[in-house]
């Protein structure tokens, strides 16, 4: 959906579309899915007909969705309020890459650079224990 939504606006020159992908980069860093249309979108219509879901720690992912905050709200302040369309350009063609990266190659560039910057001890294992064990955070069938 970042993907499509990014190159609709990248084509169009519509960027005021930058203020919607913004908030939802904004609320699944907070939140999840939860708050954000496209990511209810995305889990509750589109992943489940793609197959079984991939399991992955929140953490990584929170991580990635916070960049994506940053970069489209960069892109939207940057083009709305400064005028600097170029760089919204710029920063939205990034978008596509990481979000075709995303969903048609299953590889997630922040959650990448998460592992990396935990590996360099710049982020604290603790902050992701369930890196190392996502199951643990799901009850398991031979628990019972």
């Amino acid at each position: 959906m970042v993907a499509i939504a990014s190159v609709v606006t990248l084509a169009t020159g519509w960027h005021w579309l930058l203020i919607p992908i913004a908030y939802g980069f904004i609320a699944r860093a907070l939140t999840g899915p939860t708050l954000s249309p496209l990511g209810r979108f995305a889990m509750n219509v589109v992943a489940p007909r793609l197959g079984e879901p991939k399991r992955v720690p929140g953490p990584p992912k929170r991580f990635a969705q916070s960049i994506g905050a940053v970069v489209t709200t960069a892109a939207a302040i940057g083009s709305l309020a400064l005028g600097w369309t170029t760089f919204a350009d710029v920063l939205l063609a990034m978008m596509i890459v990481f979000a075709t990266l995303e969903s048609v190659f299953a590889f997630c560039v922040g959650c990448t650079v998460f592992a990396g910057l935990m590996r360099l001890g710049v982020i604290p294992a603790e902050t992701c224990e369930a890196c190392n064990d996502i199951w643990a955070r799901y009850a398991r069938p031979d628990a019972a």
